[in-house]
């Protein structure tokens, strides 16, 4: 596995670089986060991870480490390739499919072109426990955690309402009110609907 190339940057784009490594140049695919962190300087390190398929050799690029390792991540769901990946490293922020992984935050990842329900939802599965423990999230395992959003979420569907629809309102709510009450959950909520 080629771990890093570190090297003179011959050309770059939005999708790809070319470095120059003791004159060999390496093709490398990037997502649009990675673009946007690139240096202004010539010579540039970065992350990479090979890819080896049936049909060629395609190495990924990244400037940080933990975007690499994210890749990682997405590439082991099934249903989800390295183009794929890329496109959802370069439609959201990292930390933001992280934060939407930890929290079963499905429709974000949806938003993403590429994906669909299916693979929002097996996504989240595979990686849940895997993004709360490598990563450090207090304030999405709070959210995660909330005994009482869960018991409003209940609550309001013995109600009747629909789950999803009930999730986007309860979270709004506790994200503005962290310590509001079951009761006040419910209230707010209820309004909304």
């Amino acid at each position: 596995m080629i771990a890093h190339i570190q090297g003179k940057l011959v050309e770059k784009n939005p999708t790809e670089v070319i470095i120059d490594c003791n004159g060999v140049g390496y093709q490398i695919n990037i997502s649009l986060h990675t673009f946007g962190l690139l240096p202004n300087t010539d010579q540039i390190k970065l992350f990479t991870h090979l890819l080896i398929k049936e049909d060629g050799h395609t190495l990924f690029g990244f400037v940080e480490k933990s975007e690499r390792e994210i890749f990682k991540l997405l590439i082991s769901v099934s249903g989800i390739g390295a183009n794929i990946a890329r496109t959802m490293l370069s439609s959201i922020e990292p930390k933001q499919i992280i934060n939407a992984i930890a929290s079963g935050d499905v429709s974000t990842i949806q938003s993403i072109k590429g994906i669909g329900a299916k693979t929002a939802q097996r996504a989240i599965l595979d990686l849940k426990d895997k993004v709360l423990k490598l990563y450090d999230i207090e304030e999405v395992s709070l959210v995660a955690n909330n005994t009482n959003r869960d018991e409003a979420l209940s609550a309001l569907e013995v109600l009747g309402f629909v789950r999803k629809a009930s999730e986007k309102v309860v979270d709004k709510i506790v994200a503005n009110t962290p310590d509001a009450s079951v009761e006040t959950i419910i209230k707010q909520a209820l309004k909304n609907l």
